[in-house]
């Protein structure tokens, strides 16, 4: 099933999902968000929607009746690219790992927010579609005060321009991406220097400290992007 026509505003998600307190709040919220929101409640009605209407993104809870998400991942995959957002209320990373070798985009665990829900919608649907194409017409990332043009390479933090090098703005965007969720330093380091990265991971630890000299308030006590120990670093999701 192919995405539907660069002439539809509004993009079709499939939301399937059989907790009806999640399906409420889902509706409501990516509907304000602009999104036309079809529902199926177990996976063989997901089936059923996905082969008889257009759609840009699949949202797929992971444990579902009558078809799990992975099968209906699985099925979905013999015959479509279309972006396809796993939701889990598992952690586990041997889950992770696996709905992303069957075919998934991305995964978000519950609970979640709906902001962070949405930017992962967003930045799949980009990553997907490039950020070129009129599927998805928002030309920005936007983040409690910082808002990224992507196109124009851009960053503005408090609507004042700040300017950032190739690599710096490169981090930023891929912690916009996925804010809320910890990014590891090799994760960093692979998606934005990739095999030309030399040495260890001072290199990183430098560029985000300038980068925190630009977008924040206090760079000694940053509160956008923070540090988890040992691990890596997060956008912090903003109140």
């Amino acid at each position: 099933m192919s995405p539907s026509s660069s002439s539809d505003q509004r993009l079709r998600i499939l939301v399937v999902e059989d907790e009806e307190s999640f399906i409420d709040a889902l509706h409501i919220g990516l509907t304000r968000e602009g999104f036309d929101v079809s529902i199926a409640r177990d996976g063989q009605e997901a089936m059923a929607l996905f082969g008889s209407k257009e759609f840009d993104i699949v949202l797929l809870d992971l444990m579902l009746p009558k078809m799990s998400g992975l099968d209906v991942c699985r099925a979905i995959r013999t015959t479509s690219e279309i972006p396809i957002i796993i939701v889990s209320a598992k952690g586990e990373e041997v889950d992770m790992v696996l709905m992303l070798e069957i075919g998934a985009d991305d995964y978000v665990t519950k609970p979640y927010r709906l902001r962070e829900l949405v930017a992962r919608i967003r930045a799949v649907l980009r990553r997907r579609q490039g950020s070129a194409s009129n599927v998805y017409d928002e030309v920005a990332l936007e983040h409690g005060p910082l808002r990224l043009d992507v196109d124009a390479r851009r960053c503005f933090v408090h609507g004042e321009e700040v300017k950032l090098r190739k690599k710096e703005f490169a981090l930023l965007q891929l912690l916009m991406e996925n804010p809320g969720r910890v990014l590891t330093r090799e994760v960093l380091i692979d998606r934005v220097w990739g095999n030309d990265y030399v040495g260890d991971t001072k290199t990183l630890d430098v560029h985000i400290k300038r980068l925190r000299s630009l977008i924040e308030k206090d760079p000694k006590a940053p509160e956008l992007v923070t540090t988890v120990r040992g691990v890596g670093y997060r956008l912090e999701l903003t109140k």
